[in-house]
């Protein structure tokens, strides 16, 4: 009989691995060129909101809250696919952004490069 660990490794079951804070990080990508968007939070409820709704929800650690992308903004996120990592504690979202995915108006908040020791416009 296979163990919880070789079970939510190779099995078929979707069984997220929260950390001690009931958190999972969630990568965001844009579904037409694979561009890194964001990387932010899901507890359960945003999860199963995120899959209920078609449209990305993460948790706030910050405001210990529940927030959809583009709740303000109108930015939001139209998920296109939902990709698990090997142990389950990551979740990958493909999404088709409705706008920039980052709060500085920016279309990534990967908009910077490390060069040396210093942050320098990254280019696309």
């Amino acid at each position: 009989m296979a163990d919880a660990s070789t079970d939510r490794e190779h099995g078929t079951v979707f069984a997220p691995k929260f950390d001690d804070r009931g958190l999972l990080a969630a990568m965001v990508v844009d579904a037409a060129t694979g561009a890194p968007l964001m990387l932010a939070w899901m507890n359960a409820e945003a999860l199963a909101l995120t899959r209920s709704t078609g449209v990305a929800h993460f948790w706030s650690r910050s405001r210990s809250s529940l927030w959809m992308k583009g709740e303000t903004s109108g930015n939001t996120l139209k998920v296109v696919e939902l990709l698990v990592d090997c142990d389950q504690d990551t979740i990958v979202l493909r999404c088709d952004p409705a706008g920039p995915a980052c709060h500085t108006g920016a279309q990534s908040c990967f908009y910077r490069r490390l060069d040396g020791d210093s942050l320098v416009p990254a280019t696309t």
